[in-house]
C-alpha cells in the first residue's frame, strides 16, 4: 500500500492551518514547512502531529521533498482542505495494490471560495506526485494534463 506525505508550506497561517490538517486523514505523515511565521502556526501544526521544518522564504520544493518519509507527496496550501469525497478517493487509491512509475501524477478539481460563492476551476490541479517529480510551479506541482484525475475536490478558502 503506498504511503503519502502531505506537504504544506505555511507563513503566518495559524487561523487556517487547523482546518487543512484536520482533513489529511489519508496521509501517513504531515510535513509543514514554516517560512518564518510570527504567529501560532508552529504550535498548531504540532498539535496535529505535523513535523515542522523551519525554512526561509525560498519556494523551491526540492529540499523539502528529500525530508519526506514516503514516496508519494500530497501538496497543498495551508488555506486548502480535502473534501470527504477526495479523502475517500485517496483511501481507495492507497488500498489498491499496484505499482506506479514515478512519472505518474494525480490531479484534483479545485473549488475556490469567493465573495460571490464557490467557483470551480475547470482544470484539475496536479497535487499528488512521487518524490522524484521534476515539474514544479513554485511550491506546487505544475499541472500535468496527463495526470489521473481522482474524484473529489480541494476546497480553497478565502482568509481566514
Amino acid at each position: 500500500m503506498p504511503a503519502i506525505t502531505a506537504l504544506l508550506h505555511a507563513r503566518n497561517d495559524a487561523l487556517r492551518l487547523g482546518r487543512a490538517l484536520e482533513t489529511l486523514l489519508p496521509c501517513d505523515e504531515i510535513l509543514v514547512v514554516d517560512h518564518a511565521s510570527a504567529d501560532a502556526t508552529e504550535r498548531i501544526a504540532r498539535e496535529y502531529g505535523a513535523r515542522i521544518i523551519t525554512a526561509g522564504t525560498h519556494p523551491a520544493p526540492e529540499p523539502w521533498l528529500q525530508l519526506a518519509r514516503h514516496e508519494w507527496i500530497l501538496c497543498l496550501e495551508a488555506r486548502e482542505s480535502l473534501t470527504e469525497a477526495l479523502s475517500a478517493s485517496l483511501f481507495e487509491w492507497r488500498t489498491e495494490s499496484h505499482t506506479l512509475p514515478a512519472t505518474t501524477a494525480f490531479s484534483f478539481f479545485l473549488r475556490e471560495e469567493t465573495a460571490d460563492g464557490w467557483l470551480e476551476n475547470p482544470t484539475p490541479q496536479t497535487r499528488l506526485v512521487s518524490r522524484s517529480w521534476s515539474h514544479w510551479h513554485g511550491r506546487l506541482p505544475a499541472t500535468d494534463p496527463s495526470a489521473i484525475v481522482l474524484e473529489g475536490a480541494l476546497l480553497r478558502f478565502i482568509l481566514p
